[in-house]
């Protein structure tokens, strides 16, 4: 590993070619201050995360952080699994910002960037949630699409709304709304994925008037109005029976930003290319990916990928196969990622027919040492043990084993006496537990305490809001100022375009 200051590290960004800029802390500290291009890759989560987000070690990578020494130590676990091309950026995030760059606060930002950016360039049409209240109060036909996952909706949503994940809608929109007739609302918490999704089916050729909610359900409550809660509704399972239009809507949107289409054989041969990165990502559903699957493919759902490339893409320069049942929502989510990122992008045709696997995707942890587990019933029973509970802290907030202590992996507090690991990923807890003197792991983690019947605790406040280093709080999930948060966050992502101008790190839509 070597070091690179920020101005060796712009120019690199700016010349192009494979790059990968990953940023070793967590999340929430991650979310304060970073560069454009960064992808956070936390040092209690590096065995999860690593080898999916570089799959190529002769990858350049530049490991960043605030300067507390973070970039040092992924750098060095990057290399002990053969990287050969690691670097640190020196004095790291502040030094970049000294040097007169750029620093960007929030999350999944070169996306949320994009959705502002398209808005600008498409001229989408939106409307403020007074305009909405008065088109539901005329009586015209209407339909709400919350473009949302699932957990999301089920939380907040526009009243009278449908779920309808981003990626699903112009493959599921002609058995929905099959009147042109009909005005089309699509709606998210904010702005990024309202956008998204109502540009989505613009570009499709849908006929019908479409408009995004602006500022979504926080901006639905900001006006005074009052949200759903707990509600399931979503759009019906199964191949919809305007598929073909669907395809024929999607080819030509991706045809006109480069998307290619290739065979299962071919995407093998590029998948085994060890001169370029590549990444194989299956758009569906989680149920259909679960069911089956390309050997090899990871599952991101289209709609949430273009949210938050971070989370799956981390190399500049990649390429990248879409897989899907009928290339209809690989081809959507194709089109896109050209546009936002400019990564090379191939969607698989008739990728369901061959050898599949199905179960959901697990990464590879090889340096994983299994731990003695216990039951939750014996944990129960036992007298004198501490629960370290590595969820994330506001789920830790919403549920946790009485008693326990909420920690991240590598800053857990020293306990006196036996320990007891848990985290909803039960490698992360096996992973913690290996650097506990005689800490046991709790078989099926918080989700076998309580499908045992066993008292769960819950308290908002527990971790407080300045704890919770793993998570970049929502305005929703903060414990006070939460009006003056909403308004702070969709400032900042109506000023994200601007910012990406002075960054000039990235050429939306003419790559």
């Amino acid at each position: 590993m070597s070091l690179v200051t920020a101005a060796d590290l712009k120019a690199w960004i700016s010349r192009g070619g494979e790059l990968a800029i990953l940023d070793a802390r967590e999340e929430g500290e991650f979310g304060h201050g970073h560069l454009f291009w960064a992808v956070p890759c936390p040092l209690s989560k590096k065995e999860l995360r690593a080898r999916a987000l570089l799959p190529r070690k002769a990858t350049r990578v530049v490991c960043v952080d605030g300067g507390e020494g973070h970039a040092q130590k992924l750098a060095a676990y990057l290399t002990s699994l053969g990287h050969s091309d690691v670097h640190v950026l020196k004095g790291g995030t502040p030094a970049w910002k000294e040097a007169g760059y750029t620093v960007f606060t929030g999350v999944h930002v070169p996306s949320k960037a994009f959705g502002e950016w398209v808005e600008h360039h498409y001229g989408t049409e939106s409307l403020d949630p007074p305009e909405l209240q008065a088109l539901v109060d005329s009586g015209k036909p209407l339909v709400i699409l919350d473009s949302r996952p699932m957990d999301e909706y089920v939380k907040m949503t526009i009243p009278g709304s449908v779920n309808v994940p981003g990626g699903e809608l112009a493959y599921r929109i002609g058995d929905m709304v099959p009147d042109a007739e009909t005005t089309i609302v699509v709606n998210c918490a904010g702005r990024t994925r309202s956008i998204m999704g109502a540009e989505s089916l613009r570009r499709a050729g849908v006929p019908n008037r479409i408009v995004a909610l602006r500022n979504g359900t926080m901006g639905w409550e900001l006006a005074g109005f009052t949200c759903e809660r707990g509600q399931t509704r979503t759009y019906p399972a199964g191949t919809p029976k305007s598929a073909d239009l669907a395809l024929q809507r999607a080819t030509a949107f991706g045809d006109e930003n480069g998307v290619k289409v290739i065979s299962r054989a071919a995407a093998e041969e590029l998948l085994s290319d060890e001169s370029r990165t590549t990444y194989a990502l299956d758009v569906r559903a989680a149920d259909e990916y679960a069911a089956g699957h390309i050997p090899g493919f990871r599952h991101a759902p289209g709609g949430q990928l273009v949210q938050a490339t971070d989370q799956w893409i981390a190399v500049r320069g990649a390429r990248v196969i879409l897989a899907d049942d009928d290339t209809v929502r690989s081809r959507m989510t194709g089109a896109w990622l050209r546009q936002l990122g400019g990564w090379e992008v191939y969607v698989v045709q008739e990728a369901s027919k061959g050898a599949t696997v199905s179960g959901p995707w697990k990464p590879q942890v090889p340096e994983v040492k299994p731990a003695t587990t216990v039951t939750a019933q014996a944990l129960a029973a036992e007298k004198g043990v501490t629960v370290v509970d590595l969820a994330r802290s506001i789920d830790f907030r919403a549920g946790h084993i009485p008693g326990a202590v909420w920690a991240v992996r590598g800053r857990i507090p020293k306990i006196e006496g036996a320990v007891v690991v848990t985290a909803p990923d039960a490698t992360l807890a096996h992973l913690a537990a290996a650097e506990i003197p005689g800490a046991r792991v709790l078989e099926g983690g918080v989700a076998a305490w309580k499908a045992a019947g066993l008292p769960v605790a819950a308290d908002r406040q527990t971790p407080p809001d300045e704890a919770c280093v793993d998570w970049y709080l929502r305005p929703y999930d903060r414990n006070s100022g939460i009006e003056e948060a909403m308004k702070e966050y969709l400032s900042w992502e109506i000023d994200l375009v601007h910012e990406v101008e002075r960054d000039g790190d990235s050429r939306f839509g003419a790559w």
